[in-house]
């Protein structure tokens, strides 16, 4: 089940409200001895993760399959750039010396002990899942408030969080993107589609900037440049990848002013963050923060706020 951006400030005592988390959406299914932990894309995370596939085998209950957000927290808040490093790693052991530790905040439960249980309310299956599962280290159980709006999400924001949920207390878990969930956000950064990039200046190794865009009926609309956000070993190891993908030809359906312009293949997805949009459709002041291997490039489009349901 997936969020809408939302502008609604605004909630009567039928929704509750979680902190948006900055981090890779996963699912894990048990049955019996075997775990699997998946990306909502399906790629198998088993490998990368296999602390969160330890406690999920170590819970007395073996027959679940639950929704959450896998972390990584510095100073307390989740911050996607060291997640980098483990999205990256395959091999297991590696995964287990990595210095980056990660959590695996819980907010749904699907299935429990035989039965699909996504038609029940929200609030009926966090109840269920909290008691369903034992939360310890590195399994959490995300909290929520039972009232929100502007207020909280001014206290997430100046806590330093990417935002709130809002969520339907009474709604059902459905497999697509629904106004039951709603995106309240801090900033108005989203996924992107790199479709080429710049060549650096001066001192700069790599590139100098992403050339980014989403879809829109099926045409990849160009959304600007990404100059910063980049440490060196960042801007050497992304113009390796991206080399491997260059093609001769624009990927975007609009023209892209830039003289040192390289085209690729758009398959990478990029997180950016930035303040707003420009009345010509460009990013304004945008950001780099990591690649997504967690979204089909295909499915990258410009999140336009909505109101939501009263």
């Amino acid at each position: 089940m997936l969020a809408v951006l939302s502008n609604r400030r605004a909630f009567d005592d039928g929704w509750l409200f979680e902190r948006k988390l900055d981090g890779v959406r996963a699912l894990a299914l048990r049955d019996g001895n075997e775990v699997r932990l998946m990306s909502r894309t399906g790629k198998p995370l088993n490998a990368t993760y296999p602390e969160l596939v330890d406690a999920l085998a170590a819970q007395d209950c073996q027959d679940f399959t639950v929704d959450g957000e896998i972390v990584a927290l510095r100073h307390g808040r989740t911050d996607f750039s060291p997640l980098q490093q483990r999205m990256g790693l395959r091999d297991p052991a590696a995964a287990r010396a990595s210095r980056v530790t990660v959590h695996f905040y819980l907010f749904g439960l699907l299935r429990l002990d035989g039965y699909d249980i996504t038609g029940l309310p929200l609030r009926t299956r966090k109840a269920l899942l909290r008691g369903a599962l034992e939360f310890r280290t590195p399994l959490r159980f995300t909290p929520h408030r039972n009232q929100g709006g502007q207020d909280l999400l001014d206290q997430a924001c100046a806590g330093g969080w990417e935002g709130l949920l809002a969520k339907r207390a009474d709604g059902v878990y459905v497999h697509k993107r629904s106004t039951s969930w709603l995106k309240l956000k801090c900033s108005a950064g989203q996924e992107f589609v790199i479709g080429g990039f710049t060549e650096p200046a001066g001192n700069r190794v790599g590139f100098g900037a992403l050339l980014v865009g989403y879809y829109q009926d099926a045409r990849l609309r160009y959304a600007g440049k990404v100059g910063t956000g980049y440490d060196t070993a960042t801007l050497t190891d992304l113009r390796h990848r991206l080399d491997g993908l260059a093609r001769s030809r624009r990927p975007f359906v609009d023209e892209v002013g830039e003289r040192t312009a390289h085209w690729v293949r758009p398959s990478l997805v990029g997180q950016i963050d930035f303040t707003e949009w420009t009345r010509a459709g460009r990013l304004r002041h945008p950001r780099f923060l990591g690649l997504r291997d967690d979204k089909r490039a295909t499915d990258v489009v410009r999140e336009q706020p909505v109101e939501g349901r009263r």
